[in-house]
């Protein structure tokens, strides 16, 4: 393959991306590159404020958007919204459940209702995506590409998340598992899983209220994350949305079933 036709191979022209938590971090990183790549990016968001925003975004710049509500806990949610885009656009050709919430705590000390509501997000979440998204495209000539967030935590764990690490390891194993039966149809199901990046879901310890960065604590916080990390660095959400970029394209034709880890190394698997 030459240079040229390697680079284009990058690009998503003409594709329907759904972008979940697409109104910041990761999401909205995701939905930016994937629209400045040539997609269509459908910005989902529980907000659909932030969603519109994000959209409104893409489309100053030159690229094709729209924003929409949806709480990807609610099944038939993310039913509805797969067949309107593939009524509206005419297919779904990437989908990336990016939506997450985070939820702390003691292990021994974790309430039910916790680990109900962040497993109906993080785990329910994603398997509802990677449905909807999955009986589109079974049926479509040229198949698809799913990206699903996982995260470092499934393969290096920390105290107090072990309710998030058992959701993030679960979307490993729901990625490999979808792949098997899906591949033979030209639909991959791939996965990201990011070690420490600077998001909202990251800067709520060091964010205030009005918004503006308490910077002894963001020190406090993310000095140690660097330190740890063998790049002796920490993600930015552009770092993560390269990575879905890269999987949603045809230069990741042969990929499926597969875990990147933009994560600086602090977890080498």
């Amino acid at each position: 393959m030459q240079a040229t036709t390697l680079i284009e191979s990058f690009r998503v022209d003409g594709k329907v991306a759904v972008v979940t938590g697409a109104g910041s971090g990761i999401g909205k990183a995701s939905a930016l590159a994937l629209a400045g790549a040539g997609a269509t990016a459908i910005c989902a968001d529980i907000q659909d404020d932030t969603a519109q925003a994000t959209a409104d975004e893409i489309v100053a710049n030159g690229g094709s958007a729209e924003g929409v509500a949806l709480d990807v806990s609610v099944r038939t949610d993310v039913d509805a919204l797969a067949q309107r885009v593939v009524t509206d656009r005419g297919g779904i050709h990437i989908w990336c459940n990016i939506a997450g919430i985070m939820v702390e705590g003691p292990f021994l000390e974790a309430p039910e209702d916790d680990l109900d509501r962040i497993l109906a997000v993080n785990l329910k979440g994603v398997f509802f995506g990677c449905q909807a998204a999955g009986r589109v495209m079974v049926t479509q000539a040229e198949g698809g590409s799913i990206i699903n967030a996982s995260s470092a935590a499934a393969d290096a764990p920390s105290p107090d998340i072990a309710s998030y690490a058992i959701c993030k390891a679960g979307v490993v194993q729901m990625t490999k598992s979808m792949a098997v039966e899906v591949g033979k149809k030209g639909v991959r199901v791939n996965a990201v899983a990011p070690g420490f990046v600077l998001t909202g879901m990251t800067g709520r310890y060091f964010v205030r209220p009005d918004g503006t960065i308490d910077e002894a604590m963001q020190e406090a916080v993310v000095g140690p994350m660097r330190r740890h990390t063998p790049l002796r660095s920490i993600g930015e959400p552009e770092d993560i949305a390269a990575a879905v970029l890269y999987l949603a394209s045809d230069a990741a034709r042969f990929m499926t079933g597969q875990v990147l880890r933009p994560n600086g190394g602090v977890a080498m698997v």
